[in-house]
């Protein structure tokens, strides 16, 4: 009967052929492990589809088997329900493709695989199919779409139950992971290379079937002449592999959870990209041999990549997701990262310096991804700063998806006009209006393929040919283990930067690449251990970090403010309990206003008996006055509280009816209060606001700021009405056992992201003059201030 299908599509698609390599006619039984899972439902049984169709008119004959734990007839009907799924070639008639689908489907059986006794029957049967039709085997294909656990125990099955005799092919394909680490992938290709010989174990990683990854060894091959000169330190300024999820990792929890991104994504494929772009050029591009040699060397010449040449994140609501597919309990954490971006550099004359970024994450902003080499560009246009000439040179190898939504390869037209010597490209001559990279698409010679064909299909393909140059064999698979061992050894206790997810993500996973290391752009920040149980509409919880070195809270503002009341009056409680009283300097503005809500309205049990309410700074007006801070502090709070009215100090800016004279002593008054009251003049708990211009209490940019000496109270002038002020100084300031500086609204951003740059100049940025000399500093930021 299998003959009989054979010469009938011979007949049939004697029109077809795709040009692609043969394996030699005959026979080939394919055996996909895990044939009804979810990666097999996909994209397997359409590769091989494909495979069918492309290749049965050209004298192979086939048979497919799905196998699996399951018994038979609970799983023969979910095969063939993703059987009637697979769909024709575009070159396809509907007459050919119903005829090629349906005996596709008569060609395909379910199998239990779960005992050796199982695979000997499989054997069994695929050697009795020979006998009966007097078909000539050319070789047997097993794909594991199964976890890697499995693998050596299936290789051995295979190996002493389904090996075909003579010189007959055996080809097994295995997918990722490759193991944890460089041990345990060892270890693991110890166990397969007992059962199987290295020529017949075929890794994949679908990245290498994607058109355009699988185009950049030609590419450049093809555009040797323009590129020799540039591809080097001299002209590039750094490389970019990067690749952006939407999605998250609600229900592979299991798996992802003892991988990450690092694993998952990172050590295979945005390493094997890395090594594409870098390798030194084969003499021969279809040599896998050569191919292989110029990737070990690239693994040999990087430099060791530790904890300062990565930076790591986690998406929030992922916490949540583990504690539910895994049945944890609320209080458990994982640091497993979702996110990261590793800075990597080589060794090698050539590149030497060059920095080559390896970005990916989950939760993203948007699903893209590229690899992009972007060039020095040493043109100044003083008139026309959007002459061609100014603009980024850059070469994009464009994945898929983003704003371009195909793949292709995009060269700046300030580069040169690039060469494709392959018919299977084309150039793209009508482009929309979008951009990529910076960069509008028509400022690109932009390239696609004449065909759009699935990364599997095109891998499976090249299994059945034989082709071995785009797999991974162990020794390619150990070193890239060896680059990347180190660094998660390095990380393992490290706690991840927690990050909304999409567009809210803003700036907080931007990184910093300074000479061999890269940081966050703003510090890092991680999950605390201990949230408070609110949570925001995004379902961003409270926050702990560094910024400035200094420890800091983040949240969105609501959050933000109860975390400040809450740790106010724990540092007030503890002091009444050590000394029976609490002394509190607090700061105007408006910032401060929702905390004076907050304490009023819900911390009843506040001790304002025992505390002393002191002033950081006023306005010098009369304190009945609106633009008065005691003013904005007694409505807002005072009013509302039981606290003895001795125990309130307002700043004594009104003396002999006149406003912050000198001569009147203002300020010595108020500093021999503060004297007298504050056991060493430090203050418990002093609360400040940052102003747009970095000043702080009332402490402006200038020469004047550091003329106060060890006094503690000073007048100041504001460039702001009104100009007059009194102020503690930061010798006041610095004593405090607490300093907590409260930065709320996007407004502040740009402020606050140069502040997380800057060195300590208190002239210039009056806040970085706040260093406690025995106490802590906290930073309070909302969300809006720390990502815009």
């Amino acid at each position: 009967m299998l003959v009989c299908v054979v010469l009938l599509l011979v007949t049939l698609c004697s029109q077809g052929g795709n040009g692609e390599e043969t394996q030699g006619q005959g026979h080939v039984s394919v055996v996909i492990v895990g044939g009804t899972g979810d990666l097999a439902k996909k994209y397997l049984w359409q590769g091989f589809f494909q495979l069918y169709a492309h290749h049965v008119s050209s004298g192979n004959s086939f048979s497919f088997y799905g196998g699996g734990l399951s018994p038979a007839e609970k799983a023969t009907p979910v095969l063939f329900e993703i059987l009637k799924a697979v769909t024709c070639p575009k070159d396809v008639s509907q007459e050919r493709c119903a005829i090629l689908r349906e005996q596709f489907l008569r060609l395909t059986e379910y199998k239990q695989l779960k005992t050796v006794e199982e695979y000997q029957d499989l054997s069994k049967q695929i050697e009795q199919q020979l006998q009966q039709e007097g078909l000539t085997e050319a070789g047997r294909l097993f794909y594991l779409s199964v976890p890697a656990f499995a693998y050596a125990d299936i290789a051995e099955k295979i190996n002493s139950t389904c090996r075909p005799k003579g010189g007959t092919w055996l080809r097994v394909v295995l997918e990722k992971p490759f193991g944890h680490d460089f041990r345990s992938a060892q270890v693991l290709a110890s166990q397969l290379g007992s059962a199987l010989k290295d020529e017949e174990m075929y890794r994949i990683d679908h990245y290498l079937g994607k058109q355009v990854v699988a185009k950049i060894l030609p590419f450049r091959e093809e555009n040797k002449k323009f590129l020799d000169p540039i591809w080097n330190k001299h002209h590039i300024e750094r490389v970019e592999i990067v690749l952006k999820e939407t999605l998250d990792v609600k229900g592979r929890i299991p798996f992802y959870d003892q991988y990450g991104v690092i694993r998952d994504v990172l050590q295979n494929h945005l390493t094997e990209v890395m090594t594409l772009m870098t390798m030194r050029l084969p003499v021969n591009l279809s040599s896998s041999e050569e191919v292989l040699q110029n990737k070990l060397r690239i693994f040999s010449s990087l430099l060791p990549v530790g904890k300062n040449q990565a930076v790591i994140g986690q998406y929030q609501a992922y916490k949540a997701q583990v504690q539910q597919e895994l049945n944890m309990t609320k209080d458990h954490i994982s640091i497993t990262p979702t996110f990261a971006a590793v800075l990597a550099h080589m060794d090698e004359a050539q590149y030497e310096g060059v920095p080559i970024l390896l970005i990916s994450g989950k939760m993203l902003d948007e699903r893209v991804g590229y690899a992009r080499v972007l060039f020095k560009n040493d043109i100044f246009c003083l008139q026309n700063q959007n002459s061609v000439h100014c603009k980024p040179k850059q070469i994009v190898f464009h994945f898929g998806h983003g704003s371009l939504q195909y793949p292709a390869i995009l060269v700046s037209k300030n580069l040169f006009k690039p060469v494709f010597k392959d018919s299977q490209w084309k150039e793209v001559m009508e482009h929309k209006d979008l951009s990529v990279l910076g960069l509008p698409v028509s400022d690109y010679y932009v390239h696609t393929p004449t065909e759009l064909k699935e990364a599997y299909s095109e891998l499976i393909s090249h299994i059945f040919a034989g082709r071995k140059d785009s797999f991974i064999s162990t020794e390619n698979l150990l070193a890239s283990w060896g680059m990347w061992t180190p660094l998660l050894s390095s990380i393992a206790s490290s706690f991840p930067r927690i990050y909304p997810g999409g567009a809210d993500n803003g700036g907080l996973l931007d990184v910093n690449l300074k000479g061999k290391e890269i940081s966050y752009n703003s510090e890092v920040v991680i999950i605390n251990n201990n949230p408070l149980g609110g949570t925001s509409a995004n379902g961003f919880q409270v926050m702990q970090g560094k910024f400035r070195s200094c420890e800091m809270v983040s949240a969105w503002a609501e959050e933000l403010v109860e975390k400040l009341a809450t740790d106010l009056q724990e540092a007030a409680e503890e002091a009444v309990r050590e000394g029976g009283v609490f002394h509190l300097a607090l700061s105007g503005g408006s910032s401060p206003l929702a905390l004076f809500h907050r304490l009023a309205l819900h911390h009843f049990s506040f001790p304002w008996r025992d505390t002393h309410v002191w002033m950081v700074d006023e306005r010098c007006v009369p304190l009945t006055d609106p633009e008065s801070n005691f003013h904005n502090l007694h409505d807002h709070l005072l009013q509302h509280v039981k606290i003895p009215y001795y125990n309130i100090h307002p700043m004594p800016v009104q003396l002999n009816q006149r406003l912050c004279v000198e001569e009147d002593g203002g300020t010595l008054q108020y500093e021999e209060e503060i004297k007298k009251l504050v056991n060493g003049s430090s203050f418990h708990f002093v609360l400040l606001g940052v102003g747009y211009d970095a000043h702080t209490a009332s402490l402006f940019p200038g020469p004047k700021i550091d003329q106060h000496g060890e006094s503690l109270v000073a007048l100041t002038e504001s460039p702001a009405k009104p100009h007059q002020r009194m102020s503690l100084t930061f010798s006041a300031i610095n004593r405090a056992r607490r300093v907590s500086l409260l930065v709320m609204g996007k407004s502040k951003h740009e402020m606050i992201t140069q502040l997380s740059r800057v060195k300590d100049n208190p002239q210039k940025w009056p806040v970085t003059g706040v260093k406690p000399s025995d106490g802590r500093l906290v930073w309070y930021l909302d969300y809006d201030t720390l990502l815009g």
